[in-house]
């Protein structure tokens, strides 16, 4: 069986409204990293009503929120400056009639300067499954095609030479297409006046 981890987070804030919603996205940011997000609704429903009867009938708007989680069970308590809450929120449809009935178990206690309101959910030890890497997506909508394949004999043959003709004149080298070769330029065939006349 895994073994959890306990974690503590404690949140002093001074309340108002728009602080109770913000509150309530904290906590729930919190227990869905301890891997308790099954239980987010209900416990952010429980700390939103406390708050916000502190924020209606409360003198003093300083409140603290805190969260145990011990493997077994998440215990969120709301304390404030207040002696009590007023008798309404006692009723049927009061705050802790809901806590009540979103809870399995809640209580409260006389605190250093007022009160602390309690509640706790039983909940199994999370198992975090490892996340499977997913193949990327193309980024491209349509295939380039391949290269056409050279062969591998057209790489390694040599480049061809260019012929040579024979011109009209004797012994005249004529390269194709016409054209005389260069001064200076070597010729592969040789006229006899060119040669040198031997010594007699």
């Amino acid at each position: 069986m895994k073994t959890a981890i306990p974690c503590y987070y404690h949140l002093e804030v001074e309340i108002s409204p728009e602080r109770i919603d913000q509150v309530r996205r904290i906590l729930a940011a919190h227990l869905r990293h301890w891997g308790l997000g099954i239980l987010a609704e209900r416990v952010c429903h429980c700390a939103g009503v406390l708050l916000g009867a502190i924020e209606e009938h409360g003198t003093d708007k300083n409140a603290v929120v805190e969260m145990w989680w011990n493997g077994q069970h998440l215990i969120t308590a709301v304390s404030d400056n207040e002696p009590d809450l007023p008798r309404p929120h006692y009723g049927p449809q009061g705050c802790l009639a809901q806590i009540a009935a979103l809870s399995d178990g809640w209580g409260n206690y006389p605190g250093t300067n007022g009160k602390i309101i309690w509640f706790s959910h039983r909940a199994r030890c999370p198992e975090r499954a490892p996340l499977a890497p997913t193949p990327p997506a193309p980024t491209l909508r349509t295939a380039r095609q391949l290269p056409r394949e050279v062969p591998v004999s057209a790489l390694a043959a040599p480049p061809e030479e260019e012929p040579v003709t024979i011109g009209s004149a004797p012994g005249a080298a004529q390269r194709s297409g016409g054209s005389w070769p260069k001064m200076g330029e070597r010729t592969t065939a040789s006229s006899p006046e060119s040669r040198t006349p031997s010594a007699r």
